[in-house]
């Protein structure tokens, strides 16, 4: 399919020197939903379809009529950004809005443009357009060539060279997957699963907020009560298995079976996607099937860095040799610790007994009270901190600007303006980070529009918006948790690829690159987290005002490293289940079930529980589908960029400059591998069967990997 045409934003065109934001206007007038007049009312998502549809038309007939290569470009370039306004706008929509129309509308009108995007896919006249545009090349500037080359690629990806039969059939089965990724994540969020305990006192107090009465009839007490009739009820609490639930209970509960319960019931919902999976595998290899390839995996893989199931696999097979001694390691300090605390006949480790001990472990060796870290990190500080180091980096400010009226989807919800002084403003940012009922529990990244070049003084400025589901009875107060405050610069680091790119063509805006490189500075704003010279300038005690000790920052980096070879080893299975899931032929004997079970005996140290499904709750299957291996490949990028540009002075404005202007600047416009030979040199890839992959040595030498 035109990647071109399914992930990108919209079409606000200025008179004057900078494209404006309606919603950054200085007359606060009323507006609709992200400062589209159309979405004063949930009606309004069709009113967006139709003007897409009805613009896109008459650029392809324009298109049509074989005008000279770079208008070709440039019109393709506006389709996308009249059809991916609408579904990005959809998508945001669908994810945080609590009125169920506005969902509903919202659902409707991506459902309507995937369908249209099918007719824009098997559309001759625009694949003959792009392939004369290719070949006329030189009258194409580099980016523009690059973006005709992906366009190419991607209608042939969508079955354009087809017979008119086969070409049916990928559309028909585009839709499926589309629905199947839909029911598969939909699953997730209303069967997270749940265990009842009883007595109630086996939970611990500070879990009692995550749990509701349940009674039953007790049993150790007479069927009736004297002189009321009624029964005596036994009171337990239902605990929700939903990850961040779950991941509470794993670490604070020290009932061992209550760990164990929750444990099996967090793993083996929901189980209706053991189905939708068993689907959407065998749509997505028949799809690649019908395309000319031999498994999905194949035909997702091309144009990656990678290239190939074969480079991934190569690369996961070394990365789980190389970090096997060190977690081996690590499991059996964890085991020595158990026997320690409970009983030195204990045999072995079993999975719900990781977070609970590891947390103990950590706070032992570090003399970290967890709860108390959070005391330094409210979320308006980290705000502010995100605003400080961007100004630092980058010499941008952040500023908080009003919402005019309609614009917005909740009252939690902030806006930021991005603004360089010499070059005015550069986009803007939404900002929707706590949690509330009904919202999907996501971190994630939306673009509701990406930047483009519309004229020689006109540019559209990106709007994205970040969403984060952090606990709190008000914005104030809430206080984040270290991994949170992690979780919040990895999303930032994804917004400032958006802000500061500046490409010609939406296509390449911002995070629009290569699957395998697009988490690299997500992944690079990580270390901020972490680092003290940073965390100084604005981590302060929410009551007292005192700043973060540098004691606490370096416990909380000992006890991070404590067991980073554990937690590599699971991503590196991670990626394994989800390539080997997408590489299986539907004829294999072996069913998902058989499949994680091998690979986790295979590449983990901690065994595998029968009965249980972790993966049906394992989101990237469906968003990244053969793809998940690209946080490895962006983890190993980012430390060996933080290691040559940032680890010296991580507030260097020059260091900034380099990241600016040699990385986020280009989004997808030039190959990901000419921005990293430019930004850390040659030594940050190298070839591997045909592919490209990174160098571990950065990565490995900062987890002790290497004896």
């Amino acid at each position: 399919m035109l990647r071109l045409l399914s992930r990108t934003p919209a079409a606000y065109f200025s008179h004057g020197r900078r494209f404006q934001h309606a919603a950054t206007a200085p007359l606060m007038k009323e507006t609709g939903l992200y400062g589209f007049d159309h979405l004063k009312t949930a009606k309004g998502f069709q009113r967006m379809v139709d003007d897409a549809v009805e613009r896109s038309n008459e650029l392809v007939n324009y298109i049509a009529g074989m005008p000279p290569a770079p208008e070709i470009i440039k019109a393709m370039d506006e389709i996308s950004d009249e059809v991916c306004t609408v579904i990005d706008s959809a998508e945001l929509c669908r994810h945080t809005h609590p009125d169920r129309e506005f969902v509903r509308e919202a659902n409707e009108a991506s459902l309507r443009l995937n369908e249209y995007l099918h007719y824009l896919n098997s559309n001759p006249s625009l694949y003959n357009a792009i392939v004369k545009a290719e070949q006329n090349h030189h009258l194409l500037t580099e980016e523009a060539l690059r973006a005709a080359r992906h366009l190419r690629t991607d209608l042939e990806k969508g079955g354009i060279h087809l017979s008119p039969e086969k070409l049916d059939r990928v559309n028909q089965l585009n839709i499926d997957i589309l629905q199947l990724c839909r029911e598969f994540n939909e699953n997730i969020i209303t069967d997270p699963g749940h265990v009842d305990i009883f007595p109630a006192s086996r939970i611990p107090k500070q879990l009692h907020h995550l749990s509701k009465a349940v009674y039953r009839p007790s049993s150790f007490a007479p069927t009736k009560t004297v002189g009321t009739g009624s029964n005596i009820k036994e009171k337990g609490l239902r605990l929700t298995t939903e990850p961040n639930c779950l991941c509470s209970i794993l670490q604070l509960a020290s009932d061992t079976e209550v760990r164990k319960l929750a444990y099996i019931a967090g793993n083996s919902s929901p189980r209706a996607n053991l189905a939708v999976l068993d689907k959407l595998l065998s749509a997505r290899h028949e799809l690649s099937e019908v395309l000319g390839y031999k498994t999905y995996s194949e035909f997702a893989l091309k144009g990656n860095m990678a290239s190939s199931p074969e480079v991934v696999l190569s690369f996961l097979h070394e990365m789980s040799k190389m970090v096997r001694p060190k977690a081996e390691e690590e499991f059996k300090k964890i085991l020595d610790f158990k026997r320690g605390r409970i009983c030195q006949s204990v045999e072995d480790l079993e999975p719900w007994d990781e977070a609970y001990f590891t947390r103990m472990m950590k706070s032992h060796a570090h003399n970290l009270d967890y709860s108390a870290v959070a005391f330094f990190f409210s979320l308006p500080q980290c705000i502010e901190g995100l605003k400080f180091l961007s100004e630092s980096l980058f010499g941008v400010k952040f500023r908080e600007i009003p919402l005019c009226p309609g614009e917005s989807w909740h009252s939690d919800v902030l806006k930021l303006s991005i603004h360089h002084p010499d070059e005015g403003d550069l986009g803007c940012l939404y900002l929707d980070l706590k949690s509330r009922k009904g919202k999907h529990p996501i971190c994630a990244h939306f673009a509701i529009k990406g930047g483009r070049k519309i004229s020689d003084t006109d540019y559209q400025l990106p709007v994205v918006a970040l969403v984060c589901n952090f606990s709190g009875s008000n914005f104030q107060s809430v206080r984040l948790h270290h991994s949170d405050v992690e979780t919040l610069f990895h999303e930032f680091g994804h917004a400032l690829h958006s802000l500061l790119s500046r490409t010609d063509y939406q296509h390449f805006s911002g995070t629009r690159v290569a699957l395998d490189f697009a988490e690299t500075p997500s992944n690079l704003l990580e270390y901020y987290a972490w680092d003290y010279r940073f965390l100084r300038t604005f981590s302060k005690h929410y009551s007292t005002g005192d700043p973060i000790p540098e004691n606490m920052v370096k416990s909380l980096l000992g006890a991070k490293n404590m067991f980073a070879a554990t937690e590599l080893q699971r991503q590196v299975f991670y990626a394994l289940v989800d390539q080997e899931l997408h590489t299986q032929l539907p004829s294999s004997s072996k069913n998902s079930i058989s499949i994680v079970t091998d690979l986790k005996r295979e590449h983990m140290s901690w065994g595998y529980v029968e009965g249980t499904c972790w993966h049906t709750r394992f989101s990237h299957l469906v968003s990244y589908g053969a793809g998940y291996y690209s946080y490895l490949f962006a983890k190993c990028f980012a430390a060996t960029i933080w290691q040559k540009v940032l680890h010296e002075d991580p507030l260097s404005p020059d260091a900034g400059s380099a990241l600016r202007f040699k990385l986020l600047q280009h989004g997808g416009a030039k190959d990901p591998a000419i921005i990293l030979n430019n930004l850390v040199g040659e030594s940050a890839i190298r070839n591997q069967n045909g592919g490209l992959i990174p160098d571990i040595t950065s990565l490995a030498e900062e987890l002790k990997l290497f004896n």
